[in-house]
């Protein structure tokens, strides 16, 4: 019976092949890094009309100190400076 559910319903097998309807750990709010990750803020960038991507900054533990008590401006404007931005693709987990 289970290939004849696969075949009724593909959508189905995606889900638990790669378990992206999972969020671990669990019970916690992906939207506010700044409770799991010291020195990081959410922002979402709009790559193209219609389709706007969520990422994390996070910034060194060198400038930690500096970060502290920051709003999400001097988070953006750290982007813009001359250090070197490192992107984490995480995969298809759905969640950063």
């Amino acid at each position: 019976s289970v290939p004849f559910l696969v075949r009724l319903f593909p959508n189905v097998l995606t889900k638990f092949v790669y378990l992206n309807f999972l969020a671990f750990p669990f019970f916690v709010d992906f939207r506010q890094p700044e409770l799991l990750v010291n020195n990081t803020i959410s922002l979402h960038l709009t790559t193209e009309p219609g389709i706007t991507v969520g990422i994390w900054h996070t910034v060194p533990g060198s400038r930690g100190a500096e970060a502290q008590g920051k709003d999400q401006r001097w988070y953006e404007e750290a982007l813009a400076d001359a250090h070197p931005v490192i992107i984490y693709l995480h995969g298809n987990g759905g969640t950063r």
